[in-house]
This record gives C-alpha cells, structure tokens and sequence, in this order.
C-alpha cells in the first residue's frame, strides 16, 4: 500500500484519485480552489445555470469503464443523454447542415444542403478515419507513450501505421478527401478540439469526428459539471480524502531526488510514497508567467531543468473567449449545439495563432434544452470563439511561452464581447434586444480559475507531427511523479484526461 497525493481535482486526478483508491492505496487530493472538477466549472445567476468548460461528452464507455473499475455502473451515479443532432452548422453563404446522429442521414443531409456527392466524400473520409482509429487507439491513446511502443507498432502493422499518415497534416487528408471548402472548415474545426491549428496538427487528429460520431456526442442533465461530482464522490466512497481550498506550493523531494510528498501553501507537510499531479505541466515545471509585468510568478512546483527545456519548446494551445448569455424566450429550432462558421476561416487562423483578436471569428453556441439551466421559457447560451492565450504584456506581444494578448487590458473583454453579439447577429442570431445580462470569461479569467498557464485550455498543442511524443509523458523523469490531465498523456478532452489517469493507476499498480 502506499500512499498517494494527488495535485488538482480535475477530472484527471479525481479519476486516478477512484482508481488508486480502489486498488488500496491511502490517497489524498489536495485542490487549490474551493470546489471540484478543474476546467468543470459552473456559473449560477437569478435562475441562470452555465457549465463553463465542456459542454459535451464523448465516448461514454471510457466513463463506464472507470466506474465499473471503482466499485459499480456509471448509470446508478449519473444519467447521460445522447444528442441527436450532435451539432448544426451555418456557413457564410447562408448553407445550413444538420449533423444528425445517424450517418445514413447525416450522409443524406450533406447532399441535399452542399451538393450531390458531399456525403460520399465525408463517408470515405471517415472510412479513413476509421482504419487511422484502428491503428492508433490502443498504442497512443490507452498505453504510455514511448518510442519504443511506436516500434513495436510498426513492425506489427506497417501497412496501418502508414494509414496513420505521420507527415499530412489535418489540413491535408481534408484537401485530400474533400472538394467543398465547407466540407474542410467542418473538418478543420475538429483541431480547435486539441487547441490545434489545422494546417500543422497531424492527420491522426481525423479520428475525432468519426470518435464524436461513432460513440455520439452526450450531455449530462444537469449540466456536465456533475461528471466531476460523481466521479469525487466514487473516490470519496473508496477511501480517498480530498481537499480543498489547499493549494500545493511544492513537491518535496529525498537527497536522492525521489518525490517524498507536498508543502502546501499554509507550510503544511504531506508525506507520500508517489504524488500524481493534475496541474498544467508548463506550471509543474516551470511555473507561472507574472499576473503582471515586473512581478514575480508563482514558481514550478517541482525543479527539473530538463523538463523546463522541454516544456519551453512545446506551443501552448489554443485558449478560448466565452460570453455567457442570460435571454428572454426562446430561439425555435436551435440545436443543442451550433457552429457558426466565418467568411474567411484562414484569416482567424492566422490571428488567433499570431497573437491578435479574431474580428470574425467562428462562433460556438452551447443552448441545452435543460430546466436546470434557464427559467422557464428562456434559455442560456454558452458563446465561445477561439482565442490566443493570454500574456500579461500589451496586446499581440509574445507572451512567456508564444504569442498571446493581454486579456487584462482595461475595456477589451467587454468590447469583445459586444463585438461577438455583432457576430451573432451578422449570422442571423440577433438576441442583443434579449439579453438580460451576460458576462464574460476571458483567457485570463480561466488562467486563473484553472491554473492553465494563459488560459490555454488543452495544455499543449497537436502542432506538429512528432506532437504526441513531445507532450509530457505520465511517468515523469522525477522518481516517484506521475502526470495526468491534458497537459500530459495522451492530451486534453474529457475521455483522453481520464484514459492518462487509468495510464498512471496501471503504472503504479495495485497495493
């Protein structure tokens, strides 16, 4: 038996924290924030209720998994609903597509709105995408990622791990499998995901519409911040102690080097076998950028200067800009969710990876059809557009890790804000004559709230093609210090943070 402290209660650490629990180690979560669930968070307000981060669940057997592994069905702690349509899109030209659950439908729907043949193009492509998923889910996405695991998976399989297309970008496979521009902005859409740029993350990152497709899309009624609940409450009843408002100041170490527990912020000191952090690894290792030019950031919570190089080297991804919307009525026919697609996607790309404002951006709607969220006859809407990360210099400098905007600056959330309801009704979804009040969360904001250093919401990015062995590994260098969460293996998303935790749990072992 040995025991664990777990840094950060997100759904990463909850996860590992039911997991070790439940194989008879003695585990103590230590989160600096009041509440549970990480980037789970919720937002309430004369009646209003938002989920600010995830607002979808996707592949619902990684979750039954964990709980039928911690002591009983997913079904008796949480009720999930399944979408249908899982998303509507809207283009600049004024063409609407209905992404329905069934694919036959799906298939027939892309004909009808974007021209004969444009089902058959996304059929082949998920054809694709299916065989890529084949090849690469258990060796990069269920196992700990190492060079030697990509060896083993090439002698066994060439001819799949050439399916994989290790030097095509998502980009790309889009350009090679899809002739209508809409058909590759619904695809390219599926690296901001990853907090990717399209036109430099690989072409594995293809398996995730056909993932989001093959196991449906998911809300949980109630909102999805009671994931995080429940999953608190499994480690709770396994033994796990969890704590709050306790903020880790720095792992401890032997003479040797070995992790030998936490010093927390009010100097308290926590013995531990293995500490299992759940904190962005650009903060683990390297701490955090200064709240403000000329002071001092919060530093690493482990020192490892090989690591710090690394972590250095690794591109932030993608933050985002979300505007919580409280209206009057309701909007008919508004999908659960609604993409909102620009005239020129390659001109937001290009600003928000470079450090400026995107002026028309791609607008993601968030309106769940749930009594728990809004009084009865309105709605509330969860509004997100991409966004550069936030640097606390003058807006469009470099930040400490890549370029980014100040988030802080004096008026620029609110006139963000009201820019993006411009947007809204640019694309025929004028409710600025129904808004009872809004409010925003801007990449600063979830810097704080999260701990994601600059609000970059998945930690690392995809870019690149060698990206899923730059990202920090589960077992670190550091004796006895184990990763999970999005910043390290195998990356950001609900199910992925929760596959690192079942990593690590196998990693460590049973007591």
């Amino acid at each position: 038996m040995a025991t664990v402290v777990v840094v950060g209660a997100g759904v990463g650490g909850l996860a590992a924290a039911a997991r070790l629990a439940a194989a008879g180690h003695r585990v103590t979560v230590c989160e600096a924030a009041e509440r549970i669930g990480g980037k789970l968070g919720w937002y309430e307000r004369d009646g209003y209720g938002f989920d600010t981060g995830p607002s979808l669940l996707t592949m619902p057997e990684v979750f039954e998994e964990l709980f039928a592994a911690t002591g009983g069905p997913l079904g008796e702690q949480l009720t999930l609903r399944r979408l249908d349509p899982i998303a509507a899109y809207r283009f600049a030209d004024g063409a609407a597509v209905t992404a329905h659950a069934d694919d036959a439908a799906f298939h027939a729907e892309l004909d009808a709105r974007l021209g004969a043949g444009a089902g058959a193009q996304w059929r082949r492509l998920d054809e694709r995408a299916r065989r890529v998923w084949a090849v690469s889910e258990q060796p990069f996405l269920r196992s700990p990622v190492s060079a030697a695991a990509l060896a083993r998976t090439a002698a066994r399989r060439p001819l799949g791990l050439a399916t994989v297309a290790p030097g095509t970008t998502l980009r790309g496979i889009g350009r090679r499998h899809l002739t209508d521009p809409r058909l590759r902005m619904m695809l390219d859409r599926y690296a901001t995901y990853t907090g990717s740029d399209p036109r430099r993350a690989p072409a594995a990152l293809v398996t995730v519409p056909h993932v989001e497709r093959r196991f449906g899309g998911w809300y949980v009624p109630g909102g999805l911040r009671l994931l995080g609940q429940a999953i608190a409450e499994r480690a709770a009843e396994r033994g796990a102690v969890i704590r709050t408002g306790a903020p880790v100041a720095r792992i401890t170490r032997t003479p040797g080097g070995r992790v030998d527990g936490v010093r927390l912020a009010d100097g308290t000191l926590l013995g531990a076998d293995l500490v299992v952090s759940d904190v962005d690894a650009a903060r683990l290792y390297d701490g955090a950028p200064p709240a403000a030019p000329g002071r001092a950031g919060p530093r690493p919570l482990v020192d490892h200067p090989a690591s710090r190089r690394r972590i250095r080297r690794l591109a932030p991804s993608l933050s985002g800009f979300v505007l919580l919307l409280a209206l009057r009525g309701r909007t008919p026919g508004l999908a659960h969710h609604t993409v909102l697609f620009p005239a020129d996607y390659e001109d937001e790309f290009n600003a928000v990876f470079g450090g400026r404002l995107a002026w028309d951006p791609t607008v993601y709607i968030a309106a769940p059809d749930d009594p728990a969220t809004a009084p009865p006859g309105d709605e509330a809407w969860f509004v997100l557009v991409n966004a550069s990360p936030h640097a606390a210099a003058t807006a469009a400098t470099a930040g400490p890790r890549g370029p980014g905007v100040d988030w802080d600056r004096p008026g620029l959330a609110d006139a963000y804000a009201r820019r993006i309801l411009e947007v809204l009704a640019s694309r025929g979804l004028d409710v600025r004559a129904r808004v009872r009040w809004y409010r925003t969360i801007s990449p600063a904001d979830l810097a704080r709230a999260t701990g994601a250093v600059g609000g970059s919401i998945y930690g690392v990015s995809s870019n690149g093609p060698r990206s899923a062995f730059l990202r920090p590994r589960n077992r670190s260098p550091v004796p006895g210090l184990f990763l999970v969460g999005g910043s390290a293996h195998p990356g950001g998303g609900l199910p992925l943070v929760t596959l690192s935790a079942k990593i690590v749990a196998d990693l460590i072992g049973p007591a």
